[in-house]
């Protein structure tokens, strides 16, 4: 492994546009739980992920009833409580540094901003922001504000650049990925010449088509961080995998980073 650790450090001071991907396994070391694993929030309550699949259709029918009973769920709320963990702040290291120029996360806790990180592709959404589905406008959350709204029975909250209903930012079943955020992470896969991805599994798409995407370009490096192998590792999009914690690894590969920058300085 110290081995693999030195040739991704290696690989990413060699790259002119690094870029990372992350999911679910990077947040589930802050203790978010992830959906369908064994201790999921859909496998200890199937019916909370039918509910899941119903929610953009209430939205589109129903703004005010979509509000009314997403204001009802505490999870959003709770997320404001958790913290980032050492995966997200190596990941700022990484930026910090000059290394990362980007990261494309399938997460929708807030945590990479939250870490710290500039430039974040919120691939499905942010609990922290309302999103106007029309224009493609986005707001800051207040929940004590959307409360007041509920109280005054004036929900849906409304854009004020074109008036029509703000849902959550966070992307739902049946939802479309927003263009904008689309189109920045194609780019983002397209210009990239070494990605580490970071605790996902490479099964959601058509977030999971982005490695496949950068795979295209001649030269590019594909470095895996991920408990287990995936899809990526199996079909060869990855050029080779690193088999841990994101929270452990990434930190050891910024320090080799760190080293080898400073023996250049010698």
């Amino acid at each position: 492994m110290d081995k693999l650790i030195q040739k991704a450090a290696e690989d990413l001071i060699k790259a002119k546009h690094a870029v990372a991907l992350t999911g679910a396994g990077i947040s589930t070391e802050s203790g978010i739980p992830d959906f369908r694993g064994p201790d999921g929030i859909w496998t200890k309550n199937p019916d909370a992920e039918r509910k899941a699949y119903e929610t953009y259709g209430i939205f589109r029918r129903d703004p005010k009833r979509y509000w009314s009973e997403h204001l009802t769920t505490s999870f959003w709320r709770k997320m404001d409580k958790i913290e980032p963990n050492r995966g997200h702040l190596a990941l700022v290291e990484l930026e910090e540094i000059g290394v990362l120029k980007a990261v494309l996360t399938q997460n929708i806790d807030n945590l990479h901003k939250k870490a710290g990180s500039k430039r974040v592709l919120e691939y499905h959404g942010s609990v922290g922001k309302l999103r106007c589905p029309s224009c493609l406008s986005r707001y800051e959350r207040n929940d004590d504000e959307l409360m007041k709204l509920k109280e005054e029975q004036k929900l849906p909250p409304r854009c004020d650049d074109c008036g029509q209903p703000l849902k959550s930012d966070v992307v739902d079943f049946q939802e479309p990925i927003p263009d904008d955020v689309a189109s920045e992470s194609f780019q983002e896969a397209v210009q990239c010449d070494a990605m580490i991805i970071c605790g996902t599994s490479a099964t959601v798409h058509p977030f999971a088509t982005l490695p496949s995407t950068a795979r295209k370009k001649a030269g590019v490096v594909i470095i895996e961080v991920n408990s287990d192998p995936t899809p990526l590792t199996q079909s060869g999009v990855s050029d080779y995998l690193i088999q841990g914690k994101t929270g452990e690894i990434l930190p050891r590969i910024v320090e080799e980073v760190k080293k080898i920058e400073s023996e250049k300085r010698k």
